[in-house]
């Protein structure tokens, strides 16, 4: 385990990332349930106004290799400051936008912020702490993005039928200040780690070692996704007499209750274990959820989720760090974070397919064979994915 479990992890610089960290991705999960309702109150179509809220996805996917170069060239603490300012002059534009045309521009300029915080914070904090606890760094990161999007839109909606949607984006933008305010006080600005041999850097579009973990990461992200924009829906098709809206408020309270359980063995099991319990737990939610009746069987395909996603996010997102050199950490969290906009953009799109073509009773078995896909990746780089406890 090393002497320097516990007390050394966290140190001043560590917790104060991770504030921030909460900070703005609350900001971010704040603003989504309502960006919607608000662009059609603006004046925006039904399809216009998606566009507004698919916009940020699909311009993450193009911007994460560019925010995974920089953050490799410059200090962490700079890249974090300039996307917490983005995100406030995204959501400030919200509040003052006369039209959804300007909403569109602020949207991705919100977008754009999002893109480079999350990337760089997570890179800066993997810098703070030891590399043989980044496991468990990550996985009060990932609790901490957890957290966000469990409450964040809970409260944003009840915020919104009180006071309206431009005060409401207040709070979100006073967030993102928060961050802003928040990030000046942690010493430690990790600034790049450069080799020796200084020739000039080249331009990649993701970090090759962590590469399998993009794919699986997407892999595990689709369903996870589809599940939080359709499970209601879904549930009303199929006339279920259950309380969908506690889905992921349990998986909420477990994944809180297993990351602070399962904190020590981050940085000491092998990748094949996490991979296969996950695996296990996927097939069961979705299993779960195809057949559900009645708010047990709900219960239990949330906490199934937990598993299923949940904990292997971290376990995912500290494997490509660790897989990757040290001057590539900021290319090997974009990845990483390339595989979750691929499971945030195409999850839905996929979604609609199903339940175009197929009976809503076939909408979460079909999902089922992402779990093979899942083990002929492993399989295929088991032995790389395997190594990356050892490079603690």
């Amino acid at each position: 385990m090393g002497k320097n479990q516990g007390k050394t992890v966290y140190t001043k610089d560590v917790i104060l990332v991770m504030v921030a960290s909460f900070f703005f991705m609350f900001s971010v999960m704040f603003v989504t349930p309502l960006i919607n309702g608000y662009a059609i109150s603006l004046g925006a179509s039904s399809s216009f106004a998606g566009f507004v809220v698919g916009i940020m996805s699909v311009a993450s996917l193009f911007l994460r290799p560019i925010a995974g170069n920089i953050t490799d060239i410059f200090s962490k603490y700079r890249l974090s400051l300039i996307g917490g300012i983005l995100i406030a002059i995204g959501i400030i534009g919200y509040v003052i936008t006369p039209n959804s045309e300007l909403l569109l521009l602020f949207r991705l300029i919100n977008g754009t912020g999002f893109v480079l915080c999350t990337v760089c914070m997570t890179t800066w904090l993997g810098a703070l702490v030891p590399r043989s606890h980044v496991g468990q760094a990550m996985g009060f990161y990932g609790l901490m993005n957890a957290l966000d999007m469990a409450i964040a839109p809970a409260i944003a909606i009840d915020v919104y039928h009180t006071i309206g949607y431009r005060n409401s984006f207040v709070l979100a933008a006073v967030a993102s200040i928060l961050m802003i305010i928040v990030i000046q006080f942690v010493e430690n600005h990790a600034l790049p780690k450069v080799k020796e041999n200084k020739s000039k850097k080249k331009f990649k579009l993701i970090q090759k070692n962590a590469f399998p973990v993009a794919i699986l990461t997407a892999l595990f992200a689709i369903p996870y996704f589809i599940t939080q924009a359709d499970i209601v829906t879904y549930a009303e098709q199929k006339h279920l007499d259950i309380h969908v809206g506690f889905y992921f408020v349990i998986y909420a309270i477990v994944l809180l209750g297993l990351r602070i359980v399962l904190k020590n063995f981050f940085d000491t099991v092998r990748f094949g274990i996490w991979l296969y319990a996950a695996a296990a737990s996927m097939f069961l939610y979705l299993l779960l959820l195809a057949i559900m009746t009645n708010d047990l069987m709900m219960g239990l395909a949330a906490i199934g989720m937990t598993v299923g996603y949940g904990i292997i996010y971290s376990v995912l997102q500290s494997t490509a760090l660790l897989l990757a050199p040290l001057e590539e950490q900021g290319l090997a969290s974009s990845s990483f974070y390339m595989g979750i906009d691929l499971g945030m953009s195409f999850g839905p799109i996929i979604a609609g397919f199903i339940d175009t073509y197929l009976p809503i009773q076939y909408f979460y078995l079909v999902q089922l064979v992402l779990v093979p896909l899942v083990l002929i990746v492993y399989f295929v780089y088991r032995k790389q994915l395997n190594g990356a406890i050892d490079q603690h």
